[in-house]
């Protein structure tokens, strides 16, 4: 089928779930992590102070509902240096940087961050069928099921544990979601261990994937396929019309596993989108 989704709520899908994400955790730990949050633009900046990997702190789906400036991004940079923060990503669609952007860079000390995202869609009456097929080679060791509330710590431990995120009270973002409105989550058993998990978060008649993570003794079983066949059947369930998900560009001779899965379970790699860095000139 034709893709037709728009950019806007491709990028907007993204920053909602990032947004919820972060807001799931307990007072106590969005306390602790100092976490804010700041909308403009039609996106959302994205500040956790107290993280030290930086992974949560970051800007996602300016551009839409107002053109990117000087002027917008000093506003988000603003923001950042408030939180006390001398650094942090801005992830921003190729198809709204205007044309003056090397010399607001230039202007606001925002350089190319040496890393781009692959932006993936897929209709769910094409994903359905086709991630239900490469879900049939999930290894007869291994089942997919529903995470509710008892499993939500195993769940979320193993998630940052395969990403390598430090697991303090930013675990608790990811507990949160577990039974939260507008999530589903999901996980690769083996005996009673969590050696895979997965989400998908709703928003706007999408479904957005989020936190697919194996642990390495389960990779190259499909556990990630059939963690997309059930999202993309959780999503249609739900009333959603598309899936979208984000993986590392691949550099030449790279081969990245993640959007081989996608592209397998009939998602179309839609554009690559650069990751910008701003950082504070003093620090």
């Amino acid at each position: 089928m034709t893709v037709s989704i728009s950019p806007a709520l491709i990028e907007q899908a993204e920053a909602e779930s990032y947004a919820d994400f972060e807001a799931a955790a307990s007072p106590a730990a969005r306390a602790a992590l100092g976490t804010r949050q700041l909308r403009t633009g039609g996106g959302v900046a994205l500040a956790v102070p107290n993280d030290p990997s930086g992974f949560w702190s970051k800007t996602i789906g300016l551009g839409f509902a107002e053109p990117v400036s000087a002027r917008l991004l000093e506003q988000v940079i603003g923001f950042y240096r408030e939180q006390a923060m001398s650094a942090v990503t801005l992830q921003i669609a190729p198809h709204v940087l205007p044309p003056d952007w090397k010399d607001i860079c230039a202007s606001l000390n925002i350089s190319d961050g040496g890393s781009a995202w692959v932006k993936l869609v897929g209709g769910l009456d094409t994903v359905v069928p086709l991630s239900r097929a490469a879900a049939a080679g999930l290894d007869p060791g291994l089942r997919v099921g529903k995470v509710t509330a008892p499993g939500a710590r195993e769940w979320a431990q193993v998630m940052f544990d395969v990403f390598g995120l430090p697991a303090g009270p930013q675990l608790e973002m990811a507990i949160g979601c577990v039974g939260r409105p507008g999530w589903q989550t999901f996980a690769v058993f083996e005996g009673s261990a969590i050696v895979a998990t997965a989400s998908v978060h709703i928003y706007e008649g999408a479904g957005h994937l989020f936190g697919g993570a194996t642990l390495p003794r389960a990779r190259g079983r499909g556990a990630q396929s059939a963690l997309i066949a059930a999202r993309a059947a959780a999503a249609q369930e739900a009333g959603c019309a598309w899936l979208i998900g984000e993986t590392g560009a691949e550099a030449p001779g790279e081969h990245n596993t993640s959007l081989h899965n996608m592209l397998r379970a009939g998602m179309t790699a839609r554009y690559e989108r650069k990751n910008w860095k701003w950082r504070s000139p003093a620090a």
